[in-house]
């Protein structure tokens, strides 16, 4: 399955959100393992593939926290809050991604 996420960094791992029922969310409850693809879309082009496991989490201060953060990073800061309460929200997973293998192909233009 290939879907798009907003996600951010903590620490050492990629965090996303999903809905529990959805096919993303039975598809890592099922099987922890997880590939996610990142690509810088013009020049010079790159991308990074990380591959990991991943922890779900249903707690509720973690959810709207870490929701609250993902909203900031692609709506901005006077937007987190309003993205947090939407999608922090009972039914969501936090999904943690914990990097296995990492592939970077930087400036494939040159």
């Amino acid at each position: 399955m290939v879907t798009p996420v907003w996600f951010v960094l903590e620490g050492d791992e990629l965090v996303f959100n999903t809905g529990r029922s959805s096919v993303k969310g039975k598809a890592l409850a099922r099987d922890g393992r997880v590939a996610v693809c990142v690509d810088l879309e013009g020049p010079p082009y790159a991308s990074v593939q990380v591959q990991g496991i991943v922890t779900l989490s249903e707690d509720p201060d973690e959810l709207l926290r870490t929701a609250t953060a993902i909203g900031g990073r692609y709506m901005g800061a006077d937007r987190a809050e309003e993205f947090g309460m939407r999608n922090g929200v009972p039914g969501e997973l936090v999904v943690r991604v914990r990097p296995t293998k990492v592939i970077a192909h930087f400036d494939v233009t040159a």
